[in-house]
């Protein structure tokens, strides 16, 4: 071996090394980029202003969204860089094929071994992507309801009405409903006696209804005409249920002040509702005669 192939490779590979590692540097700004436009492109939106105005979708949502997104997209493409090129430069020292080779058997047997893991992770994944629900939404995850307050990639945390704070499994959520998303629903039955003149007790609750909408205070956070209509002939009620569809996240207050302005008209009118029913005493069925 002469000098000139000693030099050759003493200036071979550190070369090939600053190479690679620059060329890592180099496409993975260059996909940050493109990553950075997307991600303000959506942020601002692709709809027309006129379109945009009537759109569901809150654009503080929409730029947490995309912002979370891009942070996702971009600790992928660092992380399938730097083994790319942390690969690259190995090979230039040692051969690398049974490395890979005994790389690809441990990862099966972490595959097997880390099932759930990696299912947790492509759940909050889609999750993300799907925009399924976000911080500060009311959801019905299955075993815990409540207000979500952080979103990972493999739990999500979760805190009900009672304070208590859940963490739920991402891969371990089949099914979720969202109570916050676009709008919602205030929905009342309201049990009426049989005494009463249904036409009436309709008329005074669609009254009762339509000056909450028109009220200035609720005016936006009803955001459609109410409607009633008769839901159910019990054995000794009628029940009338009240509709209103609201803002998001606002339901629960409607429902509230509804309920205090049914009970007041409902006062004021002489309307009357059913009395509660009692077991009678020793706990029998009504109807059966006592143990």
């Amino acid at each position: 071996m002469d000098w000139r192939e000693v030099g050759q490779r003493l200036l071979g590979w550190p070369l090939a090394v600053v190479g690679l590692i620059v060329g890592g540097l180099v496409v993975r700004w260059l996909l940050f980029r493109a990553i950075d436009r997307i991600v303000r492109r959506t942020e601002d939106g692709v709809l027309p202003d006129r379109m945009a105005a009537l759109s569901t979708t809150d654009p503080s949502r929409r730029v947490q969204r995309a912002r979370t997104i891009g942070s996702l997209l971009k600790s992928i493409i660092s992380g399938v860089t730097f083994a790319v090129v942390g690969t690259m430069i190995l090979s230039e020292f040692v051969n690398i094929a049974p490395i890979i080779a005994s790389a690809g058997i441990a990862g099966v047997a972490l595959g097997f071994g880390a099932q759930s893991l990696v299912k947790d992770f492509l759940s909050g994944i889609f999750m993300i992507f799907e925009d399924q629900y976000g911080v500060g939404d009311v959801v019905d995850a299955g075993e815990a309801t409540g207000t979500v307050e952080a979103v990972g990639l493999r739990v999500t945390r979760l805190r009900d009405g009672n304070g208590t704070v859940w963490y739920v499994r991402n891969g371990e959520i089949l099914r979720v409903g969202n109570m916050s998303q676009s709008w919602a629903r205030t929905v009342l039955d309201i049990a009426v006696s049989y005494t009463e003149d249904i036409d009436r007790a309709k008329a005074v609750l669609e009254k009762v209804a339509g000056d909450l909408w028109h009220d200035p205070e609720y005016k936006s956070l009803v955001i459609a005409e109410p409607q009633v209509w008769v839901e159910d002939l019990g054995a000794d009620r009628v029940t009338m249920r009240v509709v209103l569809k609201t803002a998001p996240m606002e339901q629960w207050r409607v429902a509230r002040e509804l309920r205090a302005r049914i009970k007041t008209t409902f006062d004021d009118e002489g309307i009357k509702v059913p009395p509660p029913v009692t077991p009678p005493a020793g706990g029998a069925t009504p109807g059966m005669p006592p143990a």
